[in-house]
C-alpha cells in the first residue's frame, strides 16, 4: 500500500471548471480572476484580494508595497521554506531571524522582543504561520504597537486557520498564501495577497501587471505575476471545499493523537494553543530519537514523510554571510527532530491505522 504523504483535494468540480474556461477562449486574467479575489477577500475578513502567479510572488509584491527596500531589516522565523526569507532579499531587505517555540515551530514572541530590543530600525516583522497553525498573534500585535514595525502574515500553509475566531491573514497591514499543488487549497500553481488597504491593494495591482493600471501606460517598474484565468476557475471550487477539506485534517490529526499518545516523550504530537485552529497542512512529530531511521522505516514501508525544514535558513548558503556567527538553538534542534506524516483530507481509515501501527511497531521494536 503507497501511502501519500500530499494529495491534491480535486474532483470533477475543477475539471468542469477548467473546461469552461479553455470553451470561452479567454485564458488570461479576467473575470474568473475576479471574482476569485472577491470570494477570497470575504473568506478571510478582508477589503482586498490580489491574486498573483505563485506564493513567493504574493510575497515579494507585499513587500515591495510595503516599502522593502536596500538594507531594511525585516524579521522573520529561520524555521521555514526559503521563500520567506528570500522574497526580503529580492527586494534588497535584509533578514534578521529569530528563534521559534519548540512546542508551536512559530516565532517565539519572547525571542521577538529581544530582537526588537537588540535591531534599530525594523521595519518590518514576517509572521509564519508555520504547518497551519496561528502564531502567537496577540503577543506579536502587542509588540507591534510598541515598536511599530509592519506586520505581513505568511499564511501559504493556513487557508482557513484562525485566531481567537479571527482567520489569519486578516491581523496585519498585509498577508500573503500560496496555492501550490501540496496546499491546503490548490491552483495549481499561484498565490493571493490580501489587505485591508486600498492603497497597498493599488499598489500590488500595479506591481503584479508591469507597473500599468491601464494598458500600456506604466506608472512603475513592475513585473509579469499575474494569475491566469484558467488558474482562479481552479481556485474557485478549492475555496468552496476548504473547510470541508481542513475540517478532514483536523479529524486526521486528532486520530493520530490518541493513536500516539502513549509513545510521548519519544514522540510527541502537535499542539495547538486554546484559542487557535489549526488547518494541519503538515502534521509534524518531534522525535527524540530515531528520527532519520523512522524516516527510512515508514518510506520503505510505502508511507510519505518528510522533513520539513532540515536547512534552517541561516545555514543557507546564500543567506550565511547576511547573518554570520547567529545562532538560533530550537530551530536548529527541531532540524533533526521534526518528521512530517500524512495527514491529507484523502486518506482513508485504513490508511490512517496503517501509518500509526507502523509508528507503534518501529518503537516497539
Amino acid at each position: 500500500m503507497e501511502i501519500p504523504l500530499s494529495k491534491p483535494f480535486l474532483g470533477e468540480e475543477e475539471k468542469n471548471a477548467v473546461l469552461g474556461v479553455l470553451d470561452s477562449g479567454f485564458l488570461a486574467r479576467g473575470r474568473q480572476v475576479e471574482l476569485f479575489e472577491e470570494e477570497f477577500a470575504r473568506y478571510i475578513g478582508v477589503r482586498e484580494a490580489i491574486a498573483t502567479s505563485s506564493g513567493t510572488s504574493a510575497l515579494f509584491v507585499a513587500l515591495k508595497a510595503l516599502g522593502v527596500g536596500e538594507g531594511d531589516k525585516v524579521v522573520t522565523t529561520p524555521f521555514t521554506f526559503v521563500a520567506t526569507a528570500s522574497a526580503i532579499v529580492q527586494c534588497g531587505g535584509m533578514p534578521v531571524f529569530c528563534d521559534v517555540d519548540e512546542e508551536t515551530f512559530n516565532l517565539d514572541s519572547s525571542c521577538l522582543e529581544r530582537v526588537l530590543k537588540r535591531e534599530k530600525n525594523v521595519k518590518g516583522v514576517i509572521a509564519v504561520h508555520l504547518y497551519g497553525l496561528p502564531c502567537d498573534m496577540e503577543a506579536i500585535l502587542s509588540l507591534k504597537e510598541q515598536y511599530g514595525f509592519f506586520l505581513l502574515e505568511d499564511c501559504a500553509q493556513a487557508h482557513g486557520a484562525s485566531y481567537r475566531g479571527k482567520k489569519v491573514g486578516s491581523f496585519g497591514e498585509m498577508a500573503a498564501f500560496s496555492f501550490y499543488p501540496t496546499k491546503n487549497m490548490t491552483t495549481g500553481e499561484g498565490g493571493m495577497v490580501v489587505t485591508d488597504s486600498s492603497e497597498l491593494a493599488q499598489r500590488c495591482r500595479m506591481l503584479i501587471n508591469h507597473g500599468s493600471r491601464k494598458r500600456y501606460y506604466h506608472e512603475m517598474l513592475g513585473y509579469n505575476f499575474r494569475m491566469t484565468d484558467i488558474a482562479a476557475a481552479i481556485g474557485r471550487v478549492q475555496l468552496k471545499k476548504l473547510e470541508e477539506a481542513n475540517e478532514k485534517r483536523r479529524f486526521n490529526a486528532t486520530f493520530y493523537n490518541q493513536a500516539l499518545m502513549d509513545l510521548c516523550p519519544r514522540v510527541v504530537t502537535p499542539k495547538v494553543p486554546e484559542g487557535r485552529v489549526s488547518v494541519f497542512h503538515q502534521y509534524t512529530l518531534r522525535l527524540q530519537e530515531k528520527r532519520d531511521e523512522l524516516l527510512a522505516f515508514l518510506r520503505n514501508a510505502g508511507v510519505g514523510c518528510e522533513v520539513y525544514y532540515p536547512v534552517p535558513l541561516h545555514k543557507q548558503p546564500f543567506l550565511v554571510d547576511m547573518v554570520a556567527n547567529c545562532s538560533f538553538p530550537v530551530a536548529e534542534s527541531l532540524k533533526d527532530r521534526v518528521l512530517s506524516i500524512p495527514v491529507h483530507p484523502q486518506l482513508k481509515e485504513d490508511e490512517l491505522n496503517v501509518v500509526a501501527s507502523l509508528i507503534r511497531s518501529f518503537f516497539a521494536l
